[in-house]
């Protein structure tokens, strides 16, 4: 064999080892394949593992006779890992009516909020949401929560056989330069419900 043929033959075999060897490194430092997690429909989201829901109305006890105060929600929350919900959605609605007396007619106020917020445990949830609609040139609409699209909560007990009235807590609306309130947060339910029902289903898993 000619030197320049034995020369060619080394580097061809120091070629080899080399691209072997960076072959080895590549392997080794590669980062190991992580498993995806699952999303919802909605997207960047974990995997929903067990869902909650809220519906149906309540009149509640209020002190003043002539007051006529309901309740009517249709929530539902999605839960991953932990325990607040990944995401909520449905609507709730306050309405606010009054008999005419002392001279004063009879009015009908009432919001709808987009929920953004729905907890459950046991018997008890609590549900939050912006105000998106209110009867116009009402009180809500006035004091400019429509606008800021406040956010307010409600509480609710949901009693069973023999657990007594069920009852609800509204949190009411922050004026401008309170604390806003904050996701998933209500006052405890104090009012007793004294017509109607809500029907609650605690967490319950997915599939």
């Amino acid at each position: 064999m000619s030197i320049r043929a034995s020369r060619a033959s080394i580097r061809a075999s120091r070629t080899s080892r080399t691209i072997a060897l960076l072959a080895i490194v590549a392997a080794l430092t590669a980062p190991a394949a992580v498993p995806a997690v699952a999303a919802s429909p909605a997207g960047g989201e974990p995997r929903i593992t067990s869902t909650s829901s809220l519906t149906g109305w309540g009149r509640m006890d209020y002190p003043a006779p002539g007051n006529d105060i309901r309740v009517t929600v249709d929530a539902r929350a999605f839960y991953g890992p932990g325990h607040l919900p990944v995401r909520s959605e449905g609507t709730f609605r306050i309405s606010h009516r009054t008999d005419a007396v002392n001279g004063q007619p009879a009015s009908d106020h009432w919001g709808e909020f987009a929920v953004d917020c729905l907890t459950t445990g046991g018997p008890v949830a609590t549900v939050t949401g912006r105000l998106v609609r209110t009867d116009p040139g009402g009180p809500w609409e006035k004091a400019g929560y429509l606008k800021r699209h406040i956010r307010m909560g409600v509480s609710f007990y949901v009693a069973g056989e023999n657990g007594g009235r069920s009852r609800i807590g509204l949190s009411g609306g922050t004026e401008k330069g309170e604390l806003p309130l904050k996701k998933c947060m209500a006052p405890a339910p104090d009012a007793a419900v004294v017509a109607g029902g809500y029907t609650l289903k605690d967490r319950t898993p997915v599939g």
